[in-house]
């Protein structure tokens, strides 16, 4: 799944809310969050 939000992520088709909801669901940690944004899980 890390994979996949990242790509798309990199794409600007999620923003970092949308990655937050990854994390929210348990899909991705947050160690994966701050690797895919650069910034830190709140």
């Amino acid at each position: 799944m890390f994979d996949i939000v990242k790509r798309f992520f990199d794409r600007k088709i999620y923003g970092a809310d949308d990655v937050k909801k990854f994390v929210l669901s348990g899909k991705i940690t947050a160690d994966e969050y701050k690797e895919i944004t650069g910034s830190i899980f709140e």
